[in-house]
């Protein structure tokens, strides 16, 4: 059995940042392809970043630029830095991750974390 528990959200001004991480237990994240998704009230869950490898990363347009994913493999767990955020930006996050090649589409991913409350608000 594994978990995935995030960490790091709550609330951020506009033009803040924010910094969510993810840890796995019960299994090795780099056995997988690991995603962020995000969830706005009354709306799907949308991809945000993957790792499309260990190393490389993909980025939807609107976080382009603003956003970078890194991990700590040692500890097994991923990191989601969001810079200059908008209010579009709200919603709950999630870290999940899926087997096999990389995708952007939440609907291929198999196992997720709890998610975690993002708020822009000044």
């Amino acid at each position: 059995q594994g978990q995935l528990v995030e960490s790091g959200g709550g609330l951020v001004q506009p033009g803040g940042s924010l910094r969510l991480s993810c840890t796995a237990s019960g299994f090795a994240l780099d056995g997988y392809h690991i995603g962020w998704h995000r969830q706005a009230p009354g709306k799907e869950p949308e991809g945000v970043a993957c790792f499309s490898s260990d190393t490389a990363t993909f980025y939807e347009d609107s976080v382009r630029g603003r956003c970078t994913l890194s991990r700590d493999n040692a500890n097994n767990t991923v990191f989601l830095q969001l810079n200059s955020l908008k209010p579009e930006d709200a919603g709950v996050y999630y870290c999940a991750v899926r087997p096999g090649t990389y995708s952007m589409n939440w609907k291929t991913y198999s196992f997720w974390s709890q998610g975690t409350q993002v708020t822009v608000s000044s």
